[in-house]
């Protein structure tokens, strides 16, 4: 459940979920970090969305994080009230490459609790895989696990679904209704197992002003991390899943580069993808077809070093037939072309 309301007062009104970190609006990060859910709610106004997700909207709008969570429990089906389903919303799917809404709806079917629910809010943009995992694997004998990086962060937890049910309960007969009231108060309920790995403390960063969004952007662009966000968003962007071996196309690039032309790098890195598309798409493709353009770089630049050393002889023994086969005729027709010059001089 991703709660995606609020009024972003502190950002002047702005969309907060759409606006972008790393080129990638907050709403999709996030939706990223939690792809393999069996179920996705995301609770606020309909938006583009970089997956397929059900909606809810809170009653009443803005009405703040505990209608959220009724909301999108309600969209869940994991409350099983009277009248625990108004104001749920429709469910409604996105297409995210065309990066528009497609109108369409996604059936909720689990009528019995989902369990356990990921809760988490739209404006972490640092939230990863590894968090959520670790967030789901509840201890026995805790109803709920929550990051906590000084203070409990109850929109980056995950809870066991009869107890966040039983607590929204007690607090709508104890107050009358949900809206307005202080997340804290569903907190003091429930017995939490408190998360504090540095991934997860990590994972807390969220994005409630401009000068949090602009520390946001400058932390991806982080000697250590820039590489792997962009390769994560270039792959998001293009609806790509398969894994990235970075070390063995930078490797190419790099013989590529120095051993042809430097223009040589992008195109070559280029036509191993295509290549690579055509077999099957698989990470063992794209290293398939990075080793041939490798060899081929290599091959490329063993014929501007002069004729090979005893030691080089002997390593160029040991390679494959074809590439032998292919050597020889390029070092033959080097031997006709200086012929040829030869007998015109």
């Amino acid at each position: 459940m991703v709660l995606a309301g609020g009024g972003a007062s502190r950002l002047g009104g702005t969309d907060k979920p759409a606006v972008t970190v790393g080129g990638r609006p907050l709403l999709d990060r996030v939706l990223s970090a939690c792809a393999d859910a069996s179920v996705t709610v995301v609770v606020g106004p309909r938006r583009p969305t970089c997956r397929p997700v059900a909606w809810a909207r809170e009653d009443p709008p803005g009405g703040g994080p505990l209608t959220g969570l009724y909301a999108g429990l309600s969209r869940l089906g994991a409350l099983d009230e009277p009248g625990a389903r108004e104001g749920a919303g429709r469910a409604d799917s996105a297409d995210g490459a065309a990066r528009a809404a497609s109108g369409g709806h996604i059936p909720v079917t689990h009528r019995a609790p989902v369990d356990p629910v990921l809760v988490v809010s739209a404006d972490l943009p640092f939230l990863g895989a590894d968090t959520v995992r670790e967030l789901l694997d509840i201890p026995p004998g805790y109803e709920g696990a929550v990051v906590h990086d000084g203070r409990d962060q109850p929109l980056l937890a995950a809870y066991r679904a009869e107890p966040l049910r039983r607590e929204l309960a007690l607090l709508r007969t104890e107050y009358g209704y949900l809206s307005g009231l202080p997340l804290r108060l569903l907190l003091s309920g429930l017995k939490l197992h408190r998360v504090t790995s540095p991934s997860a403390v990590a994972a807390a960063l969220d994005c409630d002003t401009w000068d949090d969004i602009a520390t946001a952007r400058a932390r991806i662009r982080e000697h250590g991390t820039v590489l792997d966000e962009w390769i994560t968003a270039v792959k998001a962007e293009l609806g790509i899943e398969t894994e990235v071996d970075a070390a063995t196309l930078l490797d190419l690039a790099r013989d590529a580069a120095h051993g042809v032309a430097r223009p040589a790098a992008p195109l070559t890195t280029f036509l191993v993808g295509y290549a690579a598309g055509r077999a099957g798409g698989a990470p063992e493709d794209v290293a398939r077809a990075a080793a041939k353009a490798a060899e081929l770089a290599r091959r490329w630049s063993d014929e501007d070093q002069g004729p090979p050393t005893p030691a080089q002889s002997t390593d160029s023994s040991a390679r494959s037939t074809e590439s032998d086969s292919a050597r020889s005729q390029h070092t033959g027709a080097e031997r006709a072309n200086s012929q040829d010059a030869e007998d015109e001089r």
